[in-house]
């Protein structure tokens, strides 16, 4: 229904409002779904990236581990002997470190964006007392 000729207020059929309104809740909820589900990605990468990291880093030969290391010869691995080229397990590890700090930063990111509350203490309730003379 429209307003009487003349009066020059307009409202929109109210069928049309409701629909509009239930279209924009059901856009903003599947958004907030496929957020939940992107976090949850995030998250469980990030724990897959973790751990290959740690797999990685344990395989790896330290320097000074041969056996001329330990009575303090000069052995091909030492820290100021000849290096060879980064072998294929130097090379997981520096990619490894690079999604795990790319996944923490968006981590970082998208759950600052989700989150309303932006303190620790805004839920807790607030006591003013004056001071005693």
């Amino acid at each position: 229904m429209s307003a009487p000729q003349g009066m020059g207020i307009w409202h929109p059929p109210l069928h049309q409002s409701k629909n509009s309104q239930a279209r924009h809740t059901a856009a903003s909820h599947s958004f907030e779904v496929s957020k939940n589900r992107m976090i949850y990605f995030l998250v469980v990468l990030h724990v897959i990236v973790c751990l290959f990291l740690i797999g990685v880093v344990l395989l790896q030969q330290g320097k000074s581990a041969d056996l001329a290391g330990a009575f303090g010869g000069q052995g091909s691995q030492t820290a100021f002997g000849p290096r060879g080229a980064a072998n294929l397990l130097t090379k997981l590890t520096t990619w490894g470190a690079v999604l795990f700090m790319l996944i923490s930063i968006s981590l970082t990111i998208l759950l600052a964006r989700s989150s309303g509350e932006k303190s620790v203490l805004s839920g807790t309730p607030t006591q003013q007392t004056t001071p005693k003379k």
